[in-house]
């Protein structure tokens, strides 16, 4: 590639869904990290070892945790002290730095992401416009509720504003992308019928306003016959509401407490790949085995990059009946789904009328906004169940037996760990040193 063809992928870069959306799916899976070093050395050593991968990927940039809050004078203290941050300050480090980091390395055949956290996100968008860095991912909700006590009505005022001002990207060639994190709500114990309504309300709030490159999220939850039920319901749905084609599917590799063992590291991601591929879904958001410890390492990234590929590559996509219809967790999105836009015809209004109404309730979730009136728990099947709605309008025929059941501390606790339990296995399995293992 020439300098003058660089220069042009580094101003034009390829629209991220329209890429996932060629190289994933029905039968296909392309694997993404959430990989995020403060030094610019490293995070260039991070995406080029992504993209050598032996597997169809996709980089990830991940700020550190200042940034996503706007405490932009710690992050430079940092960087002047030359403390290590915890991902990658694109707010603060010049815009050359960071072209440099991506120069030769984000291209036609790997597109890069930027993910972040952050309820107030403006100064992170002007960062993406300035460097051409045209995908992120977030949310009104899935970016506030779960991370602070930024108001609601604050947080889809600043998303209005963010979106809006990613779309102008459209106007110097560039198509913005924007990936909701409403799949991914508290990361465990949220029913996947609420997951799957938040994450299509605020694709529909990022249409609304002007994002066309969507992708919806979906984190694996705790049951696989019901976490397949989820994605056909959350495709239902897309293909039934978003007034664009161009949108896809991530599912998240399980998100609560990880296994710490080797091998129960391994069962639960290779499960996560076999979600992604009998759904036809694209993406893949991986973990890796280090995930119950510490931050995990370049090499362990590639590892679980290439492990999740060798995975999917294994597992046949099987079209099938549509799983999503008549099942409760399709019925339990639409309702919710229907309930929410019929409040406002804005979405972003909808929304904080849905949560001040209960409509939307969190289980769990100690934002002041949420009417924290819902809770769950997991069966015996180890399906993800309502144990008090609050006042979902969910409708007769999508609630279910559970509904009324009370929870206990000891069983908050437990449920929080069966994953863990389930997974692990004794503590001396020797291979969870070794990070080559299969």
């Amino acid at each position: 590639m020439t300098g003058a063809d660089l220069e042009l992928e580094q101003q034009y870069p390829v629209d991220f869904g329209e890429f996932v959306r060629k190289a994933g799916g029905y039968g296909r899976l392309v694997v993404q990290p959430r990989m995020g070093f403060g030094d610019p050395a490293r995070m260039r050593q991070g995406l080029l070892a992504t993209k050598a991968a032996d597997a169809t990927t996709v980089g990830t940039v991940t700020l550190d945790s200042y940034t996503r809050v706007g405490e932009l004078r710690a992050v430079e203290a940092a960087l002047r002290a030359g403390r290590d941050l915890n991902g990658y300050p694109v707010v603060s480090h010049p815009t050359a730095t960071t072209g440099a980091v991506l120069s030769g390395v984000r291209d036609s055949g790997f597109p890069v992401q930027v993910r972040h956290g952050s309820a107030a996100p403006a100064d992170i968008f002007r960062a993406l416009v300035r460097l051409r860095l045209n995908a992120s991912e977030g949310g009104p909700v899935s970016y506030c509720l779960p991370y602070g006590r930024t108001p609601l009505a604050e947080s889809v005022h600043n998303w209005k504003v963010c979106c809006e001002l990613f779309a102008r990207l459209r106007d110097v060639g560039a198509e913005p992308h924007l990936e909701t994190f409403g799949g991914c709500m508290m990361g465990q114990l949220c029913p996947p019928g609420q997951l799957v309504a938040i994450s299509v309300l605020e694709a529909l709030f990022f249409a609304q306003h002007g994002i066309h490159s969507l992708s919806l999220s979906y984190a694996q939850q705790t049951n696989r016959e019901q976490d397949r039920e989820a994605v056909a319901a959350l495709r239902r749905l897309s293909a039934e509401l978003l007034p664009t084609d161009n949108w896809h599917v991530v599912v998240y590799a399980y998100m609560g407490v990880f296994p710490e063992s080797y091998r129960g590291a391994h069962r639960l991601l290779g499960q996560a790949a076999e979600l992604a591929v009998v759904t036809g879904s694209e993406r893949l958001i991986v973990k890796t085995v280090s995930e119950a410890r510490r931050i995990p390492t370049i090499a362990e990234n590639v590892h679980a990059l290439e492990y999740a590929a060798r995975k999917a590559a294994r597992t046949r996509y099987e079209p099938g009946p549509d799983l999503a219809r008549d099942s409760r967790t399709y019925l339990e999105a639409r309702a919710l789904v229907e309930a929410v836009l019929g409040l406002d015809d804005d979405v972003g209004e909808a929304l904080i009328a849905a949560f001040r109404r209960g409509y939307l309730d969190v289980p769990y979730c100690l934002h002041p906004d949420n009417a924290g009136a819902t809770r769950s728990y997991i069966d015996a099947e180890g399906k993800l169940q309502w144990a008090d709605t609050g006042s979902l309008p969910l409708g007769a025929e999508a609630e279910n037996s559970g509904v009324a059941r009370k929870v206990t501390s000891a069983g908050l606790l437990a449920d929080l760990f069966h994953m863990r339990r389930t997974y692990d296995e004794p503590s001396n399995d020797v291979r969870e040193l070794v990070v080559g293992a299969d």
